[in-house]
C-alpha cells in the first residue's frame, strides 16, 4: 500500500488487509503449493497492506522456525502469486481480487536488533541510573 501524502490506511483497507491475511495464512497452512522451495515450510503472514483502490495487496511473510531462506521464500511466493490470488478470490467476497505481492517481513529482525541494543551493558547501566531510585 502506498502511504503517500502521509495518510493512514482507511478502515476499509485495514479490514480488507486483515481478511486477506487470514485467508493467505489458511492457504499457506494447508501447503497446497507445488513449488519445491515452499514444500514443508511453515510460513507466517504477519501483515497484508491493501492499496487505496483495493486492486493490489502486499503481504509481509516470514518462514517460521528458521527453516528456509527468507529471500528464496519470498521469490517462490511471488512466483506462486497468480495461483494464490486465484485461491484468495475463491474464498473472499470482493468485486476484484487484489493482485498479490510478497515481501519479507523485517519487523522480527528489527525487534531482535532493538532487543540486543537494550541488553548492552552501557544501556543497562544508563537505565539503572535513570530508574526510580535516583531521587528525582
Amino acid at each position: 500500500m502506498s502511504r503517500s501524502k502521509g495518510r493512514s490506511p482507511s478502515q476499509r483497507q485495514l479490514r480488507v488487509g486483515e481478511e486477506l491475511r487470514h485467508v493467505l495464512a489458511d492457504i499457506l497452512a494447508h501447503g497446497d503449493l507445488r513449488d519445491p522451495a515452499l514444500k514443508g515450510l511453515s510460513i507466517t503472514v504477519s501483515e497484508v497492506r491493501a492499496s487505496a483502490d483495493m486492486r493490489q495487496a502486499t503481504a509481509f511473510v516470514m518462514p517460521l522456525g528458521g527453516a528456509g531462506d527468507p529471500a528464496e521464500v519470498v521469490v517462490a511466493l511471488n512466483r506462486a502469486a497468480a495461483f494464490l490470488g486465484h485461491e484468495v478470490g475463491r474464498r473472499i467476497t470482493m468485486k476484484f481480487t487484489p493482485v498479490l505481492r510478497f515481501e519479507m517481513d523485517s519487523a522480527f529482525d528489527e525487534a531482535q536488533r532493538i532487543e540486543s541494543l537494550l541488553r548492552r551493558p552501557a544501556v543497562a547501566r544508563d537505565l539503572k541510573r535513570d530508574g526510580p531510585d535516583d531521587g528525582a
